[in-house]
Order: structure tokens, then sequence, then C-alpha cells
């Protein structure tokens, strides 16, 4: 992704913030595509269970610390899918992975994904990196988080159950 394409989204992000932007209270429809290219709908999320969404840029020191607890408290992430979604390009999400989450990489229940068609912003409304998106069964929103010191709260939402 180009330089200017990253400053735009980031532009986005920042205003759509100002403007009092609300995250996606229900899933939306997206098209990302798996890192082989292969196109990866809503439709394909396994239906009656939770689902968990963390957008990131690899660039961004929060995203890195985010993912990096995440990958460090898997086991309250392994019974969840966990679909890791950034507009960077394959290379740099396999070096951002290998780097600061080593152990989701090979997890079935975690998806690499890439927003090539820059979705998750329009679509999914996040205010800043890292977005962090906990949707229920019935695919509404559980808890939005964009701090990477609040991922203990959505453990804490993962360990509470439910839909």
């Amino acid at each position: 992704m180009t330089m200017g394409i990253r400053w735009a989204m980031l532009a986005i992000l920042i205003t759509g913030n100002l403007c009092a932007q609300i995250p996606a209270q229900e899933l939306p429809d997206f098209i990302f595509h798996r890192l082989d290219g292969k196109a990866f709908t809503n439709r394909e999320l396994p239906p009656g269970k939770r689902v968990f969404f963390v957008f990131f840029d690899s660039d961004c020191d929060h995203c890195q610390r985010a993912v990096k607890s995440i990958d460090q408290q898997y086991r309250s992430f392994q019974n969840i899918p966990v679909y890791l979604i950034s507009m960077d390009d394959h290379d740099k999400i396999n070096r951002f992975i290998y780097t600061y989450a080593p152990h989701l990489k090979d997890q079935k229940n975690v998806v690499l994904l890439r927003d090539d068609q820059n979705q998750f912003i329009t679509r999914f409304s996040p205010y800043k990196y890292p977005a962090m998106m906990l949707y229920s069964a019935d695919k509404k929103l559980l808890d939005y988080q964009d701090n990477e010191a609040t991922v203990f709260r959505i453990i804490h939402a993962l360990q509470k159950g439910g839909n």
C-alpha cells in the first residue's frame, strides 16, 4: 500500500473519530481476502458462534502491542474464531505476525485477511487502530476496543460466555 493511501485512511479514521463515528453495531457484509488470494466473506463465518475481529496496521505500535497481548493470552481466544485484518500487503502482514504473534499464525481458529478494498473502515466504522471488535453469535457488537491496554476487556467478555 502506498504511503498516500495509508495517510488517506488515517485521515478518514481521525475525521470519523471527530464526527462521533459509531462502530458497526451489527456485523456488516464484507469481502476480504486470505493471504493466498482467495475471497473470504461474512457468509463464511461460523453460524451460531461469537467472532473476534482485529483490524491492524503493521507499522502501528499500538497494534503491535495489542496483537502481542492476544498472542500471549491465546488460551482466552482459542475457542472463538479470530480474524486479523490489515490493508497491508501479504509480506508485511506475514512479517508482522511472525514478529508479534508467532503463536497465532498456526492456530486453526485464527485467519489472516487482507482488506484490499478498504471495506473495514467504511463498513465496520472503527475509531482508530487497532480496532478490536467482538460480535455475538447473532452478529451484534458485544465490545469494541481500540486501545491495546484494554484487551483484557475482550478477554473478560469471552470468559463471560453466552452470545
